[in-house]
């Protein structure tokens, strides 16, 4: 009997090495879309912090806005050893056969604030109709009549269409009845910045610059429009939304020139990502995952497991929030902006 406790003891001693090892060497990998952009350092930041915190491995590649090469990228994360991947899909349609090696390998992915419409990836992200619905919501109070302009996401992210849906459900009403036109939309490649600044310069042209409002769809795009509007000595005066709370765009709402900045905070979203990679390379099946919910709305109506977390508008009004939440400092956040003029800057 002794001895055949001693042996169960062993094989369970030799279990929890083998698992504990794993863990130990479990390796997560992160496919960036375009590292460039401001706000994934900070996604990063979390992510990184909760790997740590889990003892697991961070490694990383960055596509550079090319569909291609995020294709060879996740090839080789998966190659140096990844367990589970984090993805950040520059094209949510070309990403396919990266999810299929994956899958292929058994390696989990979560798709990462972007929608990757394959029932293999776990779909993590904010409320992007909600994100939508915020902007316009924040410029219709500033505008609720005029010519409204629409600087859209890229056409190959799902969330660009989410964000105009959410958008539209705002401002359809005044738009039947005339109290607002919509005088331009268009996508923005890439969601650059450049590309952004010339669909806005183009709406200027055609309009004459009659444009009264202008709904953009992230913090890049409203400044490149900004900066459309500035050329044309009009920024100020014409309401603009993004979101991301970048920093430049957490400055020119102090300043006045954006009107709503809708915060994300990427440092959760980041964190939670890195928590899900985490468990569903250690087996937890992906409906499993706690605050799991189904979806359904993405352009091909999949079934997918999903989590979404909850946004916040920033506008002038409530800059505080994001000083308080130590997402900015006060002297990136109130560069340049007028004593007094400023609750947040005083």
């Amino acid at each position: 009997m002794t001895r055949i406790l001693s042996v169960a003891a062993a094989a369970f001693l030799a279990t929890t090495a083998v698992t504990g090892a794993f863990a130990a060497d479990l390796v997560v990998g992160v496919s960036w879309s375009n590292f460039q952009e401001e706000r994934w350092k900070t996604d990063e930041a979390a992510i990184k912090a909760a790997l740590d915190a889990a003892g697991a491995k961070y490694i990383s590649a960055d596509a550079q806005s090319s569909p291609a090469k995020q294709l060879t990228d996740v090839e080789s994360l998966i190659a140096q050893g990844a367990n589970a991947l984090i993805i950040l899909a520059q094209d949510s349609s070309a990403i396919g056969p990266a999810i299929t090696k994956a899958q292929n390998e058994g390696i989990p992915v979560v798709g990462y604030d972007r929608l990757i419409e394959i029932p293999y990836a776990y779909y993590l992200t904010f409320d992007n109709k909600e994100v939508g619905r915020i902007q316009a919501r924040e410029v219709f109070k500033v505008k609720p009549e005029g010519n409204y302009a629409f600087i859209k996401g890229s056409a190959a992210d799902p969330n660009a269409d989410f964000l105009f849906s959410g958008q539209m459900e705002v401002l359809q009403e005044a738009i039947d009845s005339g109290k607002i036109k919509n005088v331009g939309e268009a996508y923005t490649d890439g969601w650059l910045p450049a590309n952004a600044q010339k669909n806005m310069e183009q709406i200027l042209t055609a309009n004459d610059n009659k444009v009264d409002a202008v709904v953009a769809s992230n913090d890049g795009t409203a400044g490149g429009a900004i900066a459309a509007l500035a050329a044309q000595g009009l920024d100020g005066s014409v309401p603009v939304s993004g979101q991301d709370a970048d920093f430049a765009a957490l400055n020119r709402i102090a300043l006045g020139t954006q009107t709503v900045s809708v915060w994300k905070d990427s440092r959760e979203l980041g964190k939670k990502a890195a928590e899900i990679a985490v468990e569903l390379a250690n087996g937890t099946a992906l409906d499993k995952v706690a605050g799991t919910v189904k979806f359904n709305g993405g352009p091909n109506g999949v079934d997918m497991n999903a989590q979404f977390l909850t946004p916040i508008a920033i506008t002038k009004d409530n800059l505080n929030v994001v000083v308080e939440a130590g997402w900015i400092g006060k002297d990136a956040l109130c560069q340049g902006v007028k004593p007094g003029s400023v609750a947040a800057c005083d």
